[in-house]
């Protein structure tokens, strides 16, 4: 999701970069549930469960934001700093979060310095993770996602070793360590893509562990995966291939599952104009599939927001209208974690170019200058405010008193 400069100074909430208690915020509701958050909180002001969401909890949260029409921002979080930011500030805009890991952020949370041999490297890490947000997530008094990011047929080993971490995980707490998890087999012929689909969701359906899927191709690159070169017909999917993706999955696991569609999405961030994105895709599936299946409702399938780089707010709302619940950000929140440390750099660099001595004086410490926590501090309250700007593009402010 780009953002000009315009947009950044009209967020809806702003974050002291060096005061982590000071929130302004212009939802009065948002700030009185602020207010009366405890640290033991189990649920929120409308009922939902406070923390980690799993299974019918999870549904009934997809469902609020299809009714509601607003989406929830599902973040690629690759380190403690990143996943606390994210969790901030759902807490600021008094709404539910994802929190995902990539393959290769996973790895990362490990850390670079050990070898990821079959993949152990990066389903630990990505495991370490989820038990961060689990142990931490309470104190935020908001719904938490944990999912992850494009698993390709290559990384299935990934995957696999997360399932089981699920099952063991729910045969000790009854519930899942993960909310769900994603497959990306667009890549496949989608004849393979469906059956490994229809094979993994059976699995996770037992365990209530729900499934993301992708058909078409999400353009750009992001996390190693370059799709710069696409064929342009793969960057929108037809109506016809998700009523196929419904067909195979509904009957598995009802509602249990959502699509990312592809509707001219790319990774990364590129000028306003640059992509060309046909968010009415997704409401003509809608529509295919309830007059096919003869249904009620209007909205049969959750969707999800890959690549929203360079999209406009109206665009993004117009996705958000046919189906949407969940839109991915990554590289504008990679960026805004850089920001806040070089604007940080540039307040103090005076203090920041030695253990001693600044325009203070000669024999003066910098040691709360260059203390890691001050600028990673600076770092998180940046993310904060960039994802204060999300939360109101996806109509999610204060999603929890609507």
């Amino acid at each position: 999701m780009a953002l000009s400069m315009a947009a950044t100074s009209c967020m809806s909430a702003k974050v002291s970069a060096f005061n982590g208690k000071t929130v302004q915020a212009k939802s009065v509701k948002a700030q009185a549930a602020r207010g009366a958050l405890k640290v033991e909180a189990s649920a929120t002001s409308t009922g939902f469960k406070a923390g980690v969401v799993t299974g019918k909890d999870f549904i009934k949260i997809l469902d609020h934001a299809r009714d509601n029409e607003y989406a929830i921002p599902a973040v690629n979080c690759t380190m403690s700093p990143v996943t606390n930011a994210c969790l901030e500030a759902a807490k600021v805009a008094n709404a539910p979060i994802i929190i995902q890991f990539s393959n290769g952020g996973g790895y990362y949370n490990i850390g670079k310095g050990v070898k990821n041999e079959n993949q152990k490297a990066a389903i630990a890490g990505s495991i370490a993770g989820a038990l961060h947000v689990r142990a931490v997530a309470e104190f935020y008094g908001v719904p938490v996602i944990l999912h992850t990011d494009h698993c390709a047929k290559k990384l299935l080993t990934w995957f696999d070793g997360l399932l089981e971490a699920n099952e063991d995980y729910f045969s000790k707490y009854g519930e899942p360590l993960f909310t769900s998890h994603m497959l990306d087999l667009s890549e496949e012929p989608i004849e393979e893509n469906l059956e490994i689909c229809k094979k993994y969701l059976k699995r996770m359906a037992a365990i209530d562990c729900f499934l993301e899927m992708e058909i078409g191709i999400t353009g750009g690159e992001e996390d190693g995966v370059d799709n710069t070169d696409a064929n342009p017909e793969d960057l929108y999917s037809k109506p016809e291939e998700i009523y196929d993706v419904y067909k195979a999955l509904e009957p598995i696991a009802p509602g249990f599952y959502s699509v990312a569609a592809a509707f001219g999405n790319v990774h990364g961030v590129y000028k306003a104009g640059n992509v060309k994105l046909t968010p009415s895709i997704l409401g003509e599936a809608q529509k295919y599939i309830k007059e096919k299946e003869g249904l009620s409702v209007d909205k049969p399938v959750y969707f999800v927001f890959h690549g929203g780089s360079g999209s406009s707010r109206a665009e993004i709302r117009e996705a958000i209208g046919y189906g949407v619940i969940k839109m991915n950000i990554d590289t504008d929140t990679q960026w805004s974690f850089w920001d806040g440390v070089r604007d940080y750099y540039q307040k103090f660099e005076g203090y920041l170019q030695g253990q001693i001595g600044n325009p203070e004086g000669e024999d003066k410490p910098n040691k709360n200058k260059y203390d890691p926590r001050a600028w990673i501090r600076a770092a998180e309250v940046s993310t904060v405010n960039r994802l204060m700007v999300a939360y109101e593009d996806l109509n999610a402010i204060d999603a929890l008193s609507k």
